[in-house]
């Protein structure tokens, strides 16, 4: 009965992260107006699968982290009722944040409930590991995105004008019709029908800002696009990377199932997830954070995936959400256009996130132990 919890607990987990992650990486594709939503949700969908597989041989570490062992002591970490609880935990806490359309981190959702579900328990928990191996790059990582992001866009906006590619501006005319009755005639006469032309600049919510200009005989705009694509793609690898570990760990104390079948059936649902229960979360981290462009997007993603396929190399449990959103927080300081209401909701929800997952894994290990 305890394995079959873990199981349906865990399936719960993965379909979670995929609904609030999986649009992440390519958010910019789709806020720039690269591509349409449905083009950046396939595109994350079999990208993120890919990292996921890529776990199996690349992400020891991180299955090792977040199995438990070494933080909790090892009774508890083998505890089916202990490893169901924080599946259920985190899980909990990541779909009602994606209820709400609020992009949190798996990640810091999970440590919450593998501490509350190890406090339910009695366990003793190694605050040494808990802070220098999980803690620290966590709190660290969202800095490092937003600090480098307002470093290195200067740079190359500066390079883009140096090659002597522009910036291309759009500008919306249209014709409107306007109907009008005169002054002098009588409330019976006709209504006149007059056109009128109005000219607006466009924003990148409503045209998209191109670059002009050619390096080395090729079309700027196309390398951009073509760039941006492959940025996006590694940011959605190097989440599957990631975060796949993470959640495969807690299967491995189902005696039948090894380390390729756990990061292969977490990664399959992960994907469903994020293609059928992505759209609020999307138009969140498109949308609503700050306006960009595609060069601004392209900057964003390239910084992410360099950070997170960097952590993962070296078993460091960063949250994608959190160095995303950092990335796109720098953009919109750069440019002045964040949407700083957005960001203040998104970084409260980020506080609650630990304590959120503490609470519901500490509540849920009580409730199954108590069948």
């Amino acid at each position: 009965m305890a394995l079959t919890i873990i199981l349906l607990a865990v399936v719960a987990l993965a379909y979670a992260n995929g609904a609030n992650d999986n649009f992440k990486g390519v958010a910019t594709l789709f806020g720039s107006g690269t591509t349409n939503y449905r083009g950046a949700l396939l595109w994350a969908t079999v990208t993120t699968l890919l990292g996921s597989l890529a776990a199996v041989l690349l992400a020891d570490k991180l299955i090792k982290a977040f199995s438990g062992k070494g933080m909790i002591e090892a009774t508890t970490a083998a505890d089916p009722t202990y490893v169901a609880a924080v599946a259920l935990g985190a899980g909990l806490t990541v779909l009602l944040a994606t209820r709400v359309g609020m992009p949190i981190s798996t990640t810091h959702s999970l440590i919450g409930a593998l501490v509350g579900s190890a406090v339910a328990a009695s366990a003793s928990i190694d605050l040494t590991v808990l802070g220098d191996k999980l803690l620290m790059p966590l709190l660290i990582s969202p800095f490092l995105a937003l600090g480098a992001t307002m470093l290195i866009y200067p740079l190359l906006k500066s390079s883009r004008r140096r090659l002597g590619i522009g910036e291309e501006t759009c500008i919306c005319v249209e014709n409107q019709v306007m109907e009008t009755v005169p002054a002098s005639c009588s409330p019976l006469a006709l209504v006149e029908r007059v056109d009128h032309w109005s000219v607006t600049t466009g924003t990148t919510a409503t045209c998209a800002s191109r670059y002009s200009g050619r390096v080395l005989g090729i079309e700027a705009a196309a390398v951009l696009d073509k760039l941006h694509f492959l940025s996006a793609g590694a940011v959605c690898f190097a989440r599957g990377l990631n975060d796949t570990p993470k959640i495969a760990a807690m299967l491995l104390v189902v005696p039948a199932v090894g380390r390729f079948s756990a990061c292969a059936a977490v990664g399959i649902v992960i994907a469903l997830g994020g293609w059928l229960s992505a759209k609020r979360v999307a138009e969140t981290m498109s949308q609503r954070i700050t306006p960009m462009n595609h060069g601004q997007g392209f900057t964003a993603n390239a910084i992410a995936g360099l950070i997170i396929i960097f952590a993962s190399k070296f078993g460091l449990p960063v949250s994608t959400t959190h160095v995303c959103c950092g990335a796109l927080f720098g953009i919109g300081a750069v440019t002045g256009a964040a949407r700083w209401k957005t960001i203040g909701t998104i970084l409260v929800a980020w506080v609650t996130t630990l304590p959120m997952g503490a609470l519901l894994g500490y509540c849920t290990f009580h409730l199954l132990h108590s069948f």
